[in-house]
């Protein structure tokens, strides 16, 4: 397809090519009228708009933008309501309204998503924190731009309709995993629900692929990697440490939050960590005091935030562009729980 040119929107409205490069460049200049017009002319010709333009304010269109932002239990962490902020203030820099919607951990047969979401008063949805099945297959049965941030491994992305945001998991904790079997742990478990999110699932595969690279076996009788309850993970892992005949030497956690628990139903059987046992986590939430000495993986939330709110506008401005995946980069942080 044909490239559209500065020079053919100015053609077609009988003006300078400059005039139509001030409105795409930011320059002033240009009466706000104009600059509407030059606008609506360049989207019905199929101009490729910057990513970083700035449409008009709100003060100069009749039809604000709303977008919701589409959240399960965004009190459970810092963590989100970190993503959230940024989002608000990306948002506020271009004069986007922020619709928040509380969503739900689960839903039944009957359960319908809030009108704010399917009444057409939004023109896109940021999904986050939501990996019940039936959400997110609602969801992607709406018919407006949408971004994800992680989902259910049930859930593959090109069931989303959406773009899926990811931060990158796998390299991370492959690289933990060596560590800890160049420190000489041979016999190293997972914990973590890997039917949950596809985050977690990528984990345990960067785990599985450390052991591979060490022509080794995942040891399965030292991994819970099940289905865990929403408010029983305390429980669910103190059983599985009892059932366990004898304790790995190192345990590679999906998530902080897990491994906080873990060390806390270790220590209660007086192991010492790491010297009897070896934990890392992932996320670099701090907000736990035994967190704060856990080899983890620092997640960029705020960068998360803006990206999401970033590619929300540019899905509504290219409705028709394919679906994208896309990764953020993470950074391990080797910490005192595996001996660092």
């Amino acid at each position: 397809m044909k490239k559209v040119t500065l020079q053919e929107i100015a053609n077609s409205l009988g003006i300078s090519r400059t005039t139509v490069w001030k409105v795409f460049s930011g320059h002033e200049g240009v009466s706000d009228s104009l600059r509407t017009k030059v606008i609506a002319k360049a989207q019905e010709l199929g101009y490729a708009i910057p990513e970083d333009f700035q449409y008009p304010s709100q003060a100069e269109n009749t039809t604000p933008v709303n977008i919701a932002v589409a959240v399960c239990r965004p009190e459970t962490s810092l963590f989100w309501m970190t993503i959230i902020h940024q989002i608000a203030k990306v948002f506020s820099a271009h004069n986007v309204n922020l619709v928040y919607t509380y969503l739900p951990t689960s839903a039944d047969p009957s359960y319908l998503l809030p009108s704010s979401l399917t009444n057409g008063s939004v023109h896109g949805i940021i999904v986050l924190n939501v990996y019940n099945e039936r959400l997110l297959h609602l969801l992607a049965e709406t018919q407006i731009s949408k971004v994800f941030l992680d989902t259910s491994s049930l859930v593959p992305p090109d069931e989303l309709n959406g773009d899926l945001l990811l931060m990158e998991s796998r390299t991370s904790v492959r690289r933990i995993t060596s560590h800890l079997l160049e420190q000489g742990r041979t016999r190293i478990g997972f914990i973590g629900d890997i039917g949950y999110a596809q985050s977690n699932q990528e984990r345990y595969e960067g785990f599985c692929q450390a052991l591979t690279d060490a022509g080794k076996k995942p040891d399965f009788s030292v991994c819970l990697t099940t289905p865990l309850g929403i408010d029983t993970y305390r429980e669910e892992i103190d059983t599985f440490l009892s059932s366990l005949s004898r304790m790995p030497d190192a345990f590679v956690c999906a998530s902080d939050y897990v491994a906080s628990i873990l060390m806390q139903l270790l220590e209660k059987r007086g192991l010492r960590i790491p010297e009897d046992i070896a934990v890392s986590g992932f996320d670099n939430i701090t907000e736990d005091l035994l967190a704060e000495d856990l080899t983890t993986v620092q997640v960029f939330n705020e960068d998360l935030g803006a990206r999401l709110a970033l590619q929300i506008l540019y899905r509504i401005k290219h409705p028709h562009k394919p679906h994208e995946i896309t990764y953020l980069s993470t950074n391990v942080l080797y910490r005192g729980s595996t001996g660092d």
